[in-house]
């Protein structure tokens, strides 16, 4: 009997010692609750509706939502119209859903410029269930951060964290309405800080592996304090899904847009006036570094801040004012977030040597084309470019008389759908010369929209021709 006992024994206080682990496993963990009913009430739901045509694409038009990408991926374009769904070509109204949250007691919320993007109506849902009307302030495309306003008293607030402090590692969660889901939670722990995005320059991502799905978009990212650290903006997804893979915009970002757009109504952003490309290996040797790092000047605007303070076509910027310059993507963001007129110490290398140089940083030229008229602004959107003035010499070199030198394209514009890229000189459209900016807009006003139009173009010193179609205005 004593044999038997004996083992068992030895069981009973395996078992009691495994419990008692996992119990002191489980204390380790954090815990959100408190977190969540402290925030929660800060938290809001955001609705908005516009009219749009619609398209022979049966897609448009599911109850007047837009259907999620996962759906897409699915079904492609050959997703069978529902029932009693408008015909093609009338108006429809597209209703859309996102969160957000108060940042001050005079009703001022902050969420994703992509979430109230074209809004006719935008509608606040708060965790008491009030439905408040908003008012947009102004929206930064870049940084994806938009300011909401609306009139009403007794609203909760959100404390604001440094997002500069976090850590690798650190514990985070999220708040939002996916799907449609009022305040669902989840949580996880930062992946990376200082993330850059390919199509978001201006943006040091904080990524997360916190659990995003649509209707997260412009929710509040949360460190264990309590604070908001982050607006979660995207995922990275190959299926439509979520993959692990969030990325959120730092609050220091968004807040420094936020009170721009508060007190000036648009954002301005430091600007050099330079055409950069990354430094690979064979070059770095060749500029005698040691790695490769930093961001290489192939071409500058003659009549930019560069330019004129003497940087020069072949220079490797490695820092800007103290912060290093880890690769080409960098250097946008360390320049946009200086103020114009601002002056930057650059440390940069030339002819195998570093050298200091100070340069007066400009305002980009998007602040100035926002001060230009309507019928310019709805030009440039037409196309979805920004361009600037070729140099004689510029001509002369390549052997054409006229031409301008694409500086940056709106992703989701009629260029870059056409295969423009940015650095690209354009010669022609629709058979038509072009010899300056202005040239180029008047163009694009004349330009049918019921055919696709020859464009053609000089890229690394030769000629091509694309296929544009715009879309209707």
């Amino acid at each position: 009997m004593m044999r038997m006992i004996r083992p068992l024994t030895l069981w009973v206080l395996l078992a009691a010692a495994l419990l008692a682990w996992q119990s002191a496993a489980a204390r380790g963990l954090p815990d959100f609750t408190v977190l969540v009913e402290e925030a929660a009430p800060g938290v809001v739901n955001i609705s908005t509706t516009r009219t749009v045509q619609s398209r022979d694409n049966p897609f448009h038009g599911f109850g007047g939502q837009e259907l999620p990408e996962i759906f897409r991926h699915f079904f492609g374009d050959r997703f069978p119209s529902p029932p009693g769904g408008q015909a093609p070509g009338r108006p429809q109204e597209r209703q859309s859903l996102g969160s957000g949250f108060i940042i001050s007691e005079e009703g001022y919320i902050l969420t994703n410029a992509h979430v109230v993007d074209g809004a006719d109506e935008i509608l606040v849902r708060l965790n008491d269930r009030r439905e408040l009307s908003a008012e947009l302030v102004g929206s930064d495309e870049r940084t994806d951060v938009a300011l909401l306003k609306v009139e009403a008293s007794d609203l909760p607030t959100l404390k604001l964290g440094d997002s500069d402090a976090l850590r690798v590692g650190e514990w985070v969660a999220a708040i939002g309405s996916p799907f449609g889901f009022d305040y669902s939670v989840t949580a996880g722990i930062v992946s990376a800080i200082d993330r850059t995005l390919p199509r978001d320059a201006y943006v040091p991502f904080i990524q997360t592996d916190v659990a995003i799905n649509p209707g997260n978009s412009g929710g509040p990212l949360f460190n264990l304090d309590g604070e908001v650290v982050g607006i979660n903006s995207q995922i990275f997804t190959r299926s439509g899904g979520f993959m692990g893979l969030s990325f959120a915009i730092p609050i220091n970002v968004a807040m420094d847009v936020a009170d721009q757009l508060r007190d000036e109504g648009q954002v301005r952003r430091g600007w050099l006036g330079v055409m950069i490309q990354p430094v690979s290996r064979d070059l770095a040797e060749s500029f005698g570094m040691e790695s490769p790092s930093g961001a290489l000047i192939a071409d500058l605007d003659p009549e930019g801040p560069a330019a004129r303070d003497g940087l020069q076509a072949g220079d490797v910027i490695l820092e800007v004012d103290g912060s290093r310059v880890h690769d080409s993507s960098t250097l946008p963001r360390l320049i946009g977030r200086v103020a114009p007129g601002s002056e930057v110490a650059l440390e940069l290398m030339r002819d195998g040597e570093r050298r200091q140089l100070q340069v007066t940083v400009g305002d980009w030229p998007d602040a100035e084309r926002a001060t230009a008229s309507r019928p310019q602004e709805s030009r440039q959107a037409r196309l979805g470019v920004s361009v600037g003035e070729l140099e004689r010499a510029e001509r002369e070199a390549i052997g054409i008389e006229g031409g301008v030198r694409v500086r940056e394209l709106d992703p989701d514009g009629a260029a870059a759908a056409a295969g423009v890229r940015p650095g690209d000189i354009l010669v022609s459209i629709d058979h038509r010369a072009v010899s300056s900016p202005d040239q180029l807009m008047e163009l694009v006003s004349e330009l049918p929209v019921d055919r696709a139009v020859p464009v053609r173009l000089y890229r690394d010193g030769r000629s091509l021709f694309v296929a544009l179609r715009l879309r209707a205005e």
